[in-house]
């Protein structure tokens, strides 16, 4: 009995000896060349908000009570992100003067966010000129297969949360596939809208006056043409400039087209707004049809494009009414 009793109690130790986790994250560190006297470290969504005070010899330390994932630590205005867990004992050493290139972690919890630093600072030679988004697909396709290789590779080979491991596994797969789609805009944009590349079409678009037009009716003449809609407000404040600018060249080898991207709930305004407006040029009107705007990659209007009397692009992408190099463009082409 006795022997039970002994053996219970050693149980019991054992158990009350064990060591508990902590609740809540201790972070540490020393700033050399701060940028403010203290640091923030916050999580908007988690409704988190935590400033910590910075010594004059650039010393902080705190304690945390946080749930766990994805921080971003501010010292002034630049900034990193962090990966907190309770329990984490982290240290922290950075140079305000090489922010992202000096930051590192160290101890109990710190792999996490020395991974996000490493994967920022790979990130900014990635993308430190757009020149990517310019390379030849085989090129491109090289580089990027490389950058996802050595991120599968770091990931492999750290010990890691599995949390923070899902969670970056579908951060590259979206940056892949944000990469991969401007890339592969761009390469259109530079070749199928070059200048001297044959122009997307439209066909058959509702004409305010009568009738509909296509830019095969066209053919003969410069066309600069306004994609616009009666709700967006740069677009109506262009008005006035476009008009001045149909006037100063009213007769010459040019035709001024405004093909509105109203909804068919707005076709009414665009009508009333035609007329009240007095708008000058060939007014069209493109109901549901999407195929010109998205041939010519309109994200975000006013948008204005000008076309050769042979149908070629002179510009993806002219001057604005408003802009003084629109008529610097026109007189270069001897309209």
């Amino acid at each position: 009995m006795k022997k039970i009793v002994y053996l219970m109690a050693i149980a019991m130790t054992i158990v009350s000896c064990k060591k508990e986790p902590n609740n809540f994250v201790t972070f540490s560190g020393k700033i050399t060349n701060k940028n403010s006297d203290s640091i923030l470290i916050s999580n908007p969504q988690l409704k988190f908000s935590r400033a910590i005070k910075v010594d004059d010899q650039g010393m902080f330390k705190d304690t945390m009570n946080v749930k766990d994932g994805f921080y971003r630590l501010f010292d002034g205005k630049k900034a990193t992100a962090l990966y907190l867990k309770n329990g984490a004992i982290i240290n922290m050493s950075l140079n305000g003067n090489e922010f992202y290139e000096s930051i590192a972690y160290t101890g109990e919890g710190a792999s996490e966010s020395n991974f996000l630093a490493k994967s920022t600072l790979l990130e900014q030679e990635l993308f430190k000129n757009q020149s990517l988004f310019n390379l030849p697909q085989k090129e491109f396709d090289t580089k990027i297969n490389a950058f996802v290789d050595a991120f599968n590779k770091r990931i492999k080979e750290t010990k890691l949360d599995s949390t923070f491991v899902a969670a970056q596994e579908k951060n590259i797969k979206g940056l892949t596939q944000y990469v991969n789609k401007t890339h592969a805009n761009n390469l259109y944009v530079t070749t199928k809208l070059a200048q001297g590349a044959e122009s997307p079409k439209f066909v058959d678009y509702e004409n305010y006056k009568g009738g509909t037009t296509s830019l095969d009716d066209l053919k003969g003449k410069y066309v600069y043409i306004d994609m616009w809609a009666t709700w967006c407000n740069p677009c109506k404040q262009e008005i006035p400039f476009l008009q001045k600018v149909e006037k100063q060249f009213h007769g010459k080898n040019i035709e001024f087209v405004s093909i509105s991207v109203d909804s068919e709930r707005d076709y009414e305004t665009w009508k009333k707004m035609v007329s009240d407006k007095n708008l000058s040029g060939i007014q069209l009107y493109s109901k549901r049809d999407k195929t010109f705007a998205d041939a010519y990659r309109v994200n975000s209007i006013p948008r204005f494009i000008l076309i050769d009397p042979q149908g070629k692009i002179v510009t993806a992408n002219a001057p604005r009414p408003s802009n003084p190099k629109l008529i610097e463009l026109f007189n270069s082409l001897k309209i």
